[in-house]
């Protein structure tokens, strides 16, 4: 019997873990998920490492080691969570190989206190793509308007990027445009265009957004909606002129991204987003809750238009509603900022807290 995610992956989506720990890593969860699931790549984020690191004495020696020797916390916790990116990229090497570069990534991300200083991000950048080592890893920048410039500068640079916390038609479209003016400013330096990018476009946090706002019928659905007409956009986006002369020069189209796809309603099936949002040529990273519960009971129950479906109508009953779409799509790419730089300053704060205590202090 061909597994659920097994179907996924033949319609041409990704199935990307959006987890990492030392513990999942060491007992061979994570190369179960590649062999039998079908997982071709991961994410991280501040808050996974924070549960990750701060939950378990996992990281224990190797926090001890580099307290001892004087490091500072910010570069502790990069050290370690890029020995644990490295292993994960190491056991996608064969997809990403076999994929030709479009599969089989890792993801590391930027310090969040970063997010307003476009050179400061570009500098972080650099160094994490340089510090990684791997040819897998990403680096991931907010899509805020002074990501948007380091992203394109990123590009140029030859740094592959994972364009995080993109919520809006508006804010993908202005990412996938950063993108290509650094492609073709490489074309025009003579530079090779295959630097590799994804746009991660955030879906549940929408739905919790409008609970209490809407009648209880159209508390589930706009999330959906938004990313369909995101992926209209792609698809538009692929077809176009501009799009088309970058290939035809070698560029590798970046991939549209379904991220935070866990319900959040404990009402609503477990794979409700992944359901929903089966799209060729795009990449669905699942917490791990989410995955198996896709793996044991999903349902696909067709492949995404490229039209977006019944976005635009269903958007239109969100407006009538009396809901301002773009301008909540703003709200939350600056709330979600926000609760990445509580989460960095959070797993500072353990990590410094761990260091005194392992060491006596």
């Amino acid at each position: 019997m061909i597994a659920n995610t097994q179907r996924l992956h033949d319609l041409g989506q990704s199935l990307w873990l959006d987890n990492i720990t030392r513990a999942l890593l060491d007992g061979g969860t994570l190369r179960r998920y590649v062999e039998q699931l079908s997982v071709t790549g991961l994410t991280s984020n501040p808050t996974i490492f924070d549960e990750a690191i701060a939950g378990t004495g996992d990281y224990d020696a190797a926090i001890r080691g580099r307290a001892r020797a004087g490091q500072g916390v910010e570069d502790l916790f990069v050290e370690i969570a890029l020995e644990d990116l490295r292993r994960a990229a190491d056991t996608f090497k064969a997809v990403h190989a076999a994929s030709g570069g479009a599969d089989g990534w890792v993801s590391m991300e930027v310090s969040p206190l970063l997010a307003d200083d476009a050179a400061a991000t570009l500098a972080a950048a650099k160094r994490i793509h340089g510090m990684a080592d791997r040819p897998n890893l990403y680096v991931k920048i907010p899509g805020t308007p002074a990501g948007i410039q380091a992203i394109e500068e990123a590009i140029f640079s030859g740094v592959p990027i994972n364009v995080t916390l993109l919520f809006s038609q508006q804010q993908y479209l202005a990412a996938a445009a950063a993108y290509m003016r650094g492609i073709e400013r490489r074309i025009g330096a003579g530079l090779d265009p295959r630097i590799a990018s994804v746009a991660s476009l955030f879906v549940s946090r929408w739905d919790r957004a409008v609970v209490g706002r809407v009648a209880a019928p159209l508390e589930q659905g706009l999330g959906i909606a938004v990313a369909r007409r995101c992926y209209r956009a792609y698809r538009e986006l692929l077809a176009s002129a501009r799009w088309r002369a970058l290939a035809a020069a070698g560029a590798q189209p970046q991939r549209l991204l379904f991220a935070s796809t866990g319900v959040k309603d404990p009402q609503a099936r477990p794979s409700t987003y992944v359901e929903a949002l089966a799209a060729p040529g795009t990449i669905n990273t699942m917490p791990e809750k989410t995955l198996l519960a896709f793996a044991a009971d999903g349902r696909l129950g067709g492949v995404l238009a490229d039209d977006g479906g019944d976005a635009e109508e269903v958007i239109a009953r969100y407006t009538r509603a009396g809901i301002d779409v773009e301008a909540l799509g703003v709200k939350l790419q600056h709330e979600g900022a926000q609760a990445f730089v509580a989460s960095w300053q959070d797993l500072m704060g353990k990590i410094a807290a761990k260091s005194a205590a392992l060491e006596g202090r």
